[in-house]
Formats: structure tokens, sequence, C-alpha cells
């Protein structure tokens, strides 16, 4: 099954950027989905964005116009790009593939700290 390591967290002023990345083992040309979670301490892991395989995207409302997820099917790399960041987005940021192959499968990686602090 794919493998799928994040980079590119850290700590960021607020309204600065980032760009994360979420590199696969494999290819991920027909992965069905991959997304990027979030979970703050003490609160549930939410979406953050989502893209098909068709390149059809889905975004949460609070991060709609400031993040921007895409693929690079050549690279088997997804990132999310993170633009005017706010404390509330002060995170672990996972990446998640899901896909059939014999069997649903739902990977998670091993998630990196975004932190938006003065």
């Amino acid at each position: 099954q794919v493998q799928l390591v994040e980079s590119g967290g850290g700590l960021v002023q607020p309204g600065g950027s980032l760009r994360l990345s979420c590199a696969a083992s494999r290819s991920i040309f027909s992965i069905d989905a991959m997304g990027w979670y979030r979970q703050a301490p003490g609160k549930q892991r939410e979406l953050v964005a989502v893209i098909s395989k068709d390149d059809d995207t889905n975004y949460a409302d609070s991060v709609k116009g400031r993040f921007t997820i895409s693929r690079d099917n050549a690279k088997n790399t997804v990132y999310l790009q993170m633009n005017r960041l706010r404390p509330e987005d002060t995170a672990v940021y996972y990446c998640n593939a899901k896909y059939h192959q014999d069997y649903f499968h739902d990977i998670w990686g091993q998630g990196t700290q975004v932190t938006v602090s003065i």
C-alpha cells in the first residue's frame, strides 16, 4: 500500500504563507482522493482540502480563498499552499489517501506541525 510523508510545516507569523508537501511512495495517478486534514490540541481532526484524481477540489469553509490544494502526478506529490495564515490555523496537518485496490485503503501520513504565532 502507498506510504505518505508530509513536509513543509513550521512556525510562521500571522498573515504569512507556507507550502506543505505530501510525497507518496508510488504513483498517485489512480488514487481516488488525496486530502489534507488537521487536528488542533483538544479538537477533532477535520478536513482542510481534498483533490480527486480528476482534479476536482473541495475546501473547508474556514480556508476557502486562502488555501490551495494541488497534485503533481509526475512527482507523486500533493501540495497545500497556505496563504494569509491565522493563529487558528495552528494544528498538526495530515496527508490522506483513499483508493480501491482489492479493498478500500485509507492511508495517513505522520503529520507535520504548523504553528501560526507572533
